[in-house]
This record gives C-alpha cells, sequence and structure tokens, in this order.
C-alpha cells in the first residue's frame, strides 16, 4: 500500500503555544495536591527555547507570529468546512510558541514537544525511523520500554482515529498527513507517560495512547521531536487525562508588549484542580461542542468600542447543522484576532471614527488599520468583546501593538469564513477551560505576577 496516497483529509496541526512568560518575582504556583497539578511551558523566542535567535529584535518575532496566525486560519477554515471528512487533529508543520517537556516509557526518556491546543494525537518520533526528520535528541526506542505496548486494530483507540490501518498483524497504524505534504505514519501504542509537575512531584499516568511515528517527513525543526494534542478530541492528553484532572486546565497570558522583559522565565500550565478559576470578576461563557471536537468554540453576541456595540453577525461564517452557536474559535496558539471581512470592516470604521491620530499604511500589507507613533502607543480606546454571559474588556495594550518603529496597528484583522480569538486579545486574562461543565471561565489578572 502507498502509505502516503492513503492519507486522508490533510488535517493541518497548528502548533499552538500560550504567550506566557513572567518574572522571577511572580507567585509561585503550586502543587494542589490531589488532581491538580502545573508544568512548565517554554516560550519559543525564549533564551531558555533552542528556537532562541538573540539577533532577532521584538519587531521580527512579532512579524512573524502574525504570518503563522494567517497560514494557521487557513487551516481552521479547511477542517471547520470540511464535514465530509474524517478529521483528526489539526497540525501544522509551522513551528509553535511554545514546547514542553514530558517523559515517556520506563525507565522515562524525556522528549521536548510542541504544546498544541488545536491538536489531539500526542506522537513522537521513534525507532527504527525509516524516513524522519532530524532531530538532536535520540529517537525513543520503545523495545527498551518496559510498559510500551502496542494498539489493536479493533480496539477503540484505533478506530477513534479514523485514518488508520493494519499492515503488521494485529498493530494498529495511524497516519496523518499536513497541509505542506509533511506527515507522520506510525504505530499507536499505549505507554506511560511522567508529567514533571513544578511541585517537584512527578506525576506518573499509565497506558496514554501516543503516536510512535516511524515515518515523519517535511517541516518539522530538530529542536522538536513531535505534538502534544491538548485539543478536545477524544484520543487528545486533556481527554486522556480526566480521571486526574477532570476536564480542567489553564493559562495565563502575558501582554506581548511585557514579554521580552521576562524572556528568562518559564511559563506555565495547570491541569486538574490547580486549573480552577475562581474569585472576583470572574465570568464564564458556554464551551460549544461542534465538529471537529478538536476546536473550543465560544459564541460572540457583540464587540462595543465607547458607547457603540456592533452586532457580530456575517454572512461569510459558515454554522455548522444549521446553528448559530458557537461562532469563534479561541486559539492560544493563533497570535492575531481574526474576524469576517464584513464584520471587521464595519469594526475599523467605528475605530477610525473615535481614534484621534494620523493613520498610516502598513508596508507589508498585513495590518489593516495602523497610527503613526512616536513612543510606540496611541489613545486608543477600550474594546469591549460580549461572549455569551461574559463581556471582556480588551485593554489597548493588547488590541494595539507596535509592529515596527514609528507604527502602531490593530490587532484584530479580517479573514475569509473563520473567526478566531487569538492571544494578543487573551492577555492579563486567567483562562480557564472546563470540559466536563462545558465553560471558558476569564478573570482579570496580572499575568506577569500570576
Amino acid at each position: 500500500m502507498n502509505t502516503k496516497a492513503s492519507i486522508r483529509f490533510p488535517t493541518l496541526v497548528f502548533l499552538i503555544f500560550f504567550h506566557l512568560s513572567l518574572v522571577s518575582c511572580r507567585k509561585k504556583i503550586s502543587h494542589h495536591g490531589g488532581n491538580g497539578f502545573t508544568l512548565d511551558l517554554i516560550h519559543r523566542d525564549s533564551p531558555l527555547s533552542p528556537f532562541y535567535n538573540p539577533s532577532d529584535t521584538p519587531s521580527t518575532c512579532l512579524r512573524n507570529a502574525f504570518h503563522r496566525s494567517f497560514s494557521r486560519a487557513s487551516f481552521f477554515k479547511k477542517n471547520s468546512l470540511a464535514t465530509n471528512y474524517t478529521i483528526q487533529s489539526d497540525i501544522s508543520p509551522i513551528p509553535g510558541e511554545y514546547l514542553m517537556k514530558i517523559s515517556i516509557g520506563t525507565p522515562p526518556v524525556e522528549i521536548l514537544a510542541i504544546a498544541d491546543t488545536g491538536s489531539d494525537l500526542t506522537w513522537t518520533q521513534c525507532k527504527p525511523c525509516f524516513d524522519c526528520f532530524q532531530q538532536s535528541a535520540p529517537l525513543f526506542n520503545s523495545n527498551k520500554s518496559s510498559t510500551y505496548k502496542t494498539v489493536g486494530c479493533d480496539a477503540e483507540e484505533c478506530t477513534s482515529i479514523g485514518a488508520s490501518s493494519c499492515l503488521r498483524g494485529n498493530i494498529c497504524q495511524y497516519q496523518m498527513g499536513y497541509g505542506d505534504q509533511s506527515y507522520t505514519i506510525g504505530d499507536l501504542a499505549f505507554e506511560k507517560f511522567t508529567l514533571p509537575s513544578t511541585s517537584g512531584n512527578n506525576i506518573d499516568i499509565p497506558n496514554i495512547v501516543f503516536g510512535c511515528g516511524h515515518n515523519n517527513s517535511g517541516t518539522f525543526t530538530n529542536y522538536t521531536s513531535g505534538i502534544i494534542g491538548l485539543g478536545g478530541g477524544e484520543v487528545s492528553i486533556i481527554n486522556q487525562l480526566d480521571k486526574q484532572i477532570q476536564g480542567k486546565f489553564s493559562y495565563c497570558l502575558i501582554p506581548i508588549s511585557l514579554e521580552s522583559s521576562f524572556s528568562n522565565a518559564s511559563s506555565h500550565i495547570n491541569f486538574g484542580s490547580s486549573a480552577t478559576v475562581l474569585g472576583p470578576n470572574v465570568v464564564s461563557t458556554p464551551l460549544i461542542k461542534k465538529d471537529p471536537s478538536t476546536f473550543y468554540y465560544l459564541n460572540l453576541e457583540g464587540v462595543s468600542i465607547g458607547n457603540k456595540t456592533l452586532e457580530f453577525k456575517s454572512s461569510k461564517i459558515s454554522h455548522i447543522d444549521g446553528e448559530d452557536q458557537g461562532n469563534i474559535i479561541i486559539d492560544s496558539g493563533t497570535t492575531l484576532t481574526l474576524l469576517p471581512n464584513d464584520f471587521y470592516l464595519s469594526l475599523e470604521s467605528t475605530l477610525v471614527d473615535v481614534i484621534n491620530a494620523t493613520t498610516k499604511d502598513d508596508p507589508s500589507g498585513t495590518f489593516g488599520l495602523c497610527y503613526e507613533s512616536e513612543n510606540g502607543t496611541i489613545d486608543a480606546p477600550m474594546i469591549v468583546a460580549h461572549f455569551t454571559d461574559a463581556d471582556l474588556e480588551l485593554s489597548p495594550s493588547s488590541t494595539f501593538a507596535q509592529v515596527e518603529e514609528g507604527l502602531v496597528c490593530l490587532t484584530i484583522v479580517s479573514a475569509e469564513d473563520v473567526a478566531i480569538f487569538g492571544n494578543l486579545a487573551q492577555a492579563n486574562f486567567l483562562i480557564g477551560y472546563d470540559l466536563v461543565a462545558n465553560k471558558v471561565s476569564f478573570q482579570p489578572t496580572d499575568c506577569t505576577m500570576y
């Protein structure tokens, strides 16, 4: 069988990583015991990351992240509209924003992989690797692990993957293709995962389903060995750890303008009881379940600028099953917020009417609304996003960014047929996902102190 030809609809994995860089004096996140634990995330542009390039300016890093947003948006659009296909994880080989260290096997072997809330299947390159991309760390050798066990072809885990086959006895082979012709093919297996909690106590989780990739190729870098899937699908780590974390995880994103000041600190993602978002000023909105289940959908009702509210409706948004609920994807891996062009034009026009500054074209053509600025800021209004039951005040530091010297641009841009609430707009909120209660909670927080 031609394995490449057998790959179904090319599901693209967008490498998501939360924009979290923390100050050294931040409040220590503690291990809460019971079902809660916290892991480190390493921002791709931090000195702790193998991607770190000291010659890159903040503007360069911003531009690169912005371009990844548009690539990711096109993939979201493809996957959300392709309901007639078997849809698996949404993976893009474009380098993501955050990396996560975990260990797999017995004895444990550490791997550095891309943390991705837009992806379900966790996988790593394995020996023997017949056609693989270069990686700095040794390949995982399943023969040396006493807890490795392949998944059978008739197992529920195999059928839930969708794009699978049986070529070597009763071993489930997964096949996953990417939009740029990158791919990963390998054995679906059970293995023990060891999660290095910041409490100092490692968390051992047996029988996690993952992909042991023997044929992997494309535009992946040599610094990572695979993907850690944090999406909403059946085989994601979030759902596989359901007994331990009860469907809860959270993160807190710092404003991008402060990121370079805290680049030496690691970020964190909280699971289980550690991820519960409680206290004053918490607002919650329903988490809408739709196909594909990988993505996290919210319902945006409108956007306010000053005393003017724009109802969010667009002829460009395709509603699955004829429902109007769940019209925007919340994604920590997309830097910009993307809105359908017809609604975006109304938003831009309203902003132009209230901002007293000189407009200027973006030379790169990336942004629709930009202003001249000598100090990197403008007197911009507060933008309020009205989700169902939750109004979020988006500060000007999150909605306008200096993209190059003397140029400040709106970080909300137009897109076709897709709406994404990106990570810049999520800055300075502690954001908690509860997949059991089907809600996302937001608490205004100084994320540099969290």
